[in-house]
């Protein structure tokens, strides 16, 4: 199979059809669900909306706030005052989509282990996930965007023309997590954060709000034997398929 790095004239073909996917991506935590939509995205010139961005922002505030994570009436009130924005990567975000909250850049912060042990808590709250999957739709609204998280495809692009569901053992997504912190200068140990994801999964999965769970049209993609590269060319052609299909 061509790869996206080795087949250009594929990107080439896409962006020149003229229609616009809505492209979502669900998986597990640590799946590279937000790797691969940024080069999806980026390859085809969509708009990437890193919806785990918007619930580690949402975490920051009540934590930020000295908020108890389980008065969920006050996490709702705090998010809804909270101006939360995405912007994209910069010569300093490593490649990362920069995530501001009323104009502070909290987009490394974000990334720390307090806040993704707290993460699938304030993601739970249907108050939080109402505020936020309002404004993931209408960003998406016009179409030519990538959209990825948990519930993206069941929830809230329910009608995205392409579905993706994207996963991988609990060993191999916690190497990746593992090299990502240390990339970040943080301090990790592997069976700590594949005790995390365990538990993580666990909670997403079993929420009563928007579980985790792949869409009955969604594409499933296990990555634990393909490279990133395979993985855009897999998902490339797909885009492909369906705009195709679509005409």
């Amino acid at each position: 199979m061509e790869t996206l790095i080795g087949n250009p004239c594929m990107t080439d073909e896409l962006q020149r059809s003229g229609r616009r996917l809505c492209v979502a991506i669900d998986g597990p935590a640590g799946a590279g669900k937000s790797t691969l939509a940024k080069r999806i995205a980026e390859s085809l010139s969509y708009l990437y909306i890193d919806t785990g961005a918007m619930y580690r922002a949402a975490t920051w505030v009540a934590l930020e706030q000295r908020c108890d994570i389980s008065d969920q009436d006050k996490i709702v009130r705090l998010v809804r005052q909270a101006d939360i924005q995405l912007l994209p990567p910069d010569e300093n975000s490593q490649g990362r989509v920069r995530t501001f909250v009323n104009g502070a850049d909290v987009s490394f912060i974000i990334r720390s282990r307090i806040i993704t042990r707290f993460v699938s808590a304030t993601s739970a709250i249907g108050g939080v996930r109402q505020i936020l999957v309002e404004k993931q739709q209408r960003l998406a609204q016009q179409g030519g965007i990538v959209m990825d998280g948990r519930d993206i495809g069941t929830v809230v692009l329910p009608h995205a023309e392409l579905k993706i569901f994207l996963t991988a053992s609990p060993e191999i997504r916690a190497t990746r997590r593992l090299k990502d912190m240390k990339e970040m200068g943080q301090m990790a140990d592997l069976e700590t954060i594949i005790t995390d994801i365990k538990q993580r999964d666990h909670l997403d999965s079993t929420r009563a709000n928007s579980p985790l769970r792949q869409a009955d049209d969604a594409v499933l993609i296990d990555t634990d034997s393909y490279s990133l590269d395979e993985v855009c060319g897999i998902v490339l052609e797909l885009c492909q398929e369906k705009i195709k299909s679509l005409n």
